[in-house]
């Protein structure tokens, strides 16, 4: 009986064996839970027309500058402005002695006398011999002789005139008037100093700052890029209003207008000039100031505007997306991108229009993978979300899995 009862017991045993194999080879056959597919957010692009901005330093320029240089020589007797202060076009500034340009004009005048008299009497001379010429009871020739005289006196006479004039503009121009109106600085010359017409050095120098200009320096090569795009239509010209950010920092309020470009190159920098031309009300631009200018140079008709969060780059620096396909699976796009416009990227190639860019669950998908595409701007539940099985599985925000 003892030996029955040992084999009995190992019989047992191995079917319990068995049992516990089987029991475990029924759970590794039970099906293992799917992952819930990821929910993701995107946008539809679409070709937007997308300025160009341009960044340039500039210099601000006096609209208009000029030098009150002296038109005669002499002593300054006078100045008759206030150094810094606003002047006006015509004003007197300087007044030089007048003394000899008012004796010279005397002078003048008393030949001019003398010369009309000397005509008149020239011109009577020849009015008595014309009868007489023709009864010759005096030669032609007497007569011809006379009438040349009466018109060497008529010319002497204009001379003298012209004489008279000169000397009264001399006498005019002792007092050195403003050549414009604006700002005029201070002056090089005192009272008592000995100018004249031909000195190096100015009296003083005019600037009229309300408007003024800004000039901006753009390389050669940019502009040829950008002319280039605008004759291929692959660009179109952008607006020519200008706004500055001042040495501060601060951002100038009025806004310019670009007047013109220049037709050469400066062949030391390898630049162009291109001038605005700004309000200055305040006077708070003064000429030589360093600026910077910013506008739109041209449009891009056919860019696209890309969410921030939606563009990345790999370790080679170069810009991708995710799109949804067509066949639900998200796609990996290489775009080129090198400017931001606001909170987008600005796209100029990769996409096409209508492509779905994936801007939401992007940490939660791999190229190729299948996902739940909705619009980025659809509520997300958040809160346990339920898969397939029947089994809960935590979420966070936006819809993504927590895990």
């Amino acid at each position: 009986m003892t030996g029955l009862a040992g084999s009995y017991w190992n019989v047992l045993r191995r079917s319990a064996g068995v049992a516990a194999l089987l029991a475990l080879a029924a759970c590794g056959a039970e099906e293992k839970p799917k992952r819930p597919t990821p929910t993701v957010g995107f946008v539809v692009v679409k070709p937007t027309a997308v300025p160009l901005q341009t960044s340039l330093g500039g210099r601000t320029v006096a609209f208009e500058s000029s030098e009150v240089r002296p038109q005669v020589g002499g002593v300054i007797r006078a100045r008759l402005f206030t150094e810094g202060g606003m002047v006006r076009r015509g004003q007197p500034l300087f007044q030089i002695d007048p003394s000899l340009y008012r004796a010279a004009l005397s002078q003048a005048s008393a030949n001019l006398q003398s010369a009309q008299a000397t005509a008149e009497a020239a011109q009577a001379k020849a009015d008595r011999y014309k009868p007489l010429a023709v009864m010759e009871a005096v030669s032609q020739q007497d007569y011809t002789d006379a009438l040349a005289q009466a018109r060497q006196a008529r010319a002497a006479v204009a001379q003298t005139r012209a004489a008279v004039e000169t000397a009264r503009i001399n006498l005019r121009y002792t007092t050195v008037p403003a050549p414009i109106s604006g700002r005029i600085g201070r002056s090089l010359f005192t009272t008592g100093a000995l100018v004249s017409a031909s000195q190096p050095d100015p009296l003083a120098t005019i600037q009229r700052l309300d408007p003024i200009y800004v000039d901006m320096q753009q390389s050669s090569a940019e502009l040829l890029a950008l002319r280039r795009a605008l004759a291929s239509g692959g660009a179109a010209a952008g607006s020519t209003a200008v706004r500055l950010t001042l040495e501060d920092g601060s951002d100038y309020g009025s806004v310019g207008t670009v007047q013109f470009s220049e037709m050469t190159v400066n062949e030391a920098t390898g630049t162009v000039t291109l001038r605005a031309r700004f309000p200055n009300p305040q006077g708070l631009l003064l000429p030589g100031m360093f600026v910077q200018a910013r506008f739109n140079q041209t449009v891009n008709p056919a860019a696209f505007l890309v969410p921030q969060v939606a563009l990345q780059r790999d370790f080679g620096g170069d810009a991708f997306v995710f799109v949804v396909g067509g066949d639900g699976k998200a796609q990996r796009r290489k775009v080129a991108s090198e400017r931001t416009l606001g909170a987008d990227w600005v796209v100029t190639a990769g996409l096409k229009p209508g492509d779905r860019v994936v801007t939401q669950g992007l940490a939660s998908i791999k190229p190729g993978m299948a996902v739940k595409a909705v619009p980025a701007a659809t509520p997300q539940r958040v809160g346990p979300q339920t898969d397939k099985s029947g089994k809960s599985e935590p979420v966070g925000s936006g819809g993504k899995p927590a895990g």
